[in-house]
């Protein structure tokens, strides 16, 4: 064998411990390759698995949505239908009202026909039976007059139309009703127009 022969033979061989550092480098080169894919293995399923969730979730939004939207469309039409009601109600409760007050307009008119063939106390006392018919329909729905008690005014219950001082006299106090007031129930319907005489200043 020529000595060129030799040098191209040995050129070709490479060392052992070069063929192992190559080895080594594909091995290491293999294993993250292999740990790589394992790795956007696990994200792809992780991501299937986020993207299942995610409509899970989107479709349970849309349910409650539905839900929601469902709900308030029936409180509006309860609120509704409520109104209606009351509105109903109160025109019914009115109506009826309005019908007993039509009795006792029926009776002015027949006593206003009566009059001139009437003498004076029959008509005063057809007014008086009038009048009492419309006190017992407006004690019927809850309508008291307001008492003047003791003369003591009460600016809760009385409006005072007018004023005038005395030295008799240490607090306010009404000295004539020049319009009745009126509560509904517990509640003030129009207070007692008045006339007050209160303690004259510098007493």
């Amino acid at each position: 064998m020529t000595p060129k022969a030799e040098d191209k033979t040995s050129s070709n061989q490479k060392e052992p411990k070069e063929e192992a550092v190559e080895i080594e480098y594909i091995t290491e080169k293999k294993r993250r390759y292999t740990q790589q894919h394992d790795q956007e293995k696990q994200l792809k399923n992780k991501l299937k698995k986020k993207e299942s969730e995610i409509k899970l979730l989107k479709k349970e939004i849309t349910k409650l949505k539905d839900e929601y939207l469902r709900q308030l469309a029936e409180q509006e039409n309860l609120r509704k239908r409520m109104e209606r009601e009351k509105s109903e109600y109160y025109d019914y409760a009115l109506s009826e009202l309005l019908k007993e007050l039509l009795v006792v307009l029926d009776n002015f008119e027949r006593a206003l026909e009566a009059q001139d063939e009437s003498d004076g106390k029959s008509f005063r006392e057809g007014i008086q039976m009038i009048y009492k018919q419309l006190c017992d329909l407006l004690l019927k729905q809850g309508v008291t007059p307001i008492e003047v008690k003791e003369k003591k005014f009460d600016p809760y219950f009385h409006q005072a139309f007018a004023t005038e001082e005395s030295e008799e006299v240490k607090e306010p106090q009404i000295s004539e009703e020049l319009q009745r007031g009126y509560k509904l129930r517990d509640r003030l319907l129009r207070p007692s127009l008045v006339k007050v005489i209160v303690p004259k200043k510098g007493k």
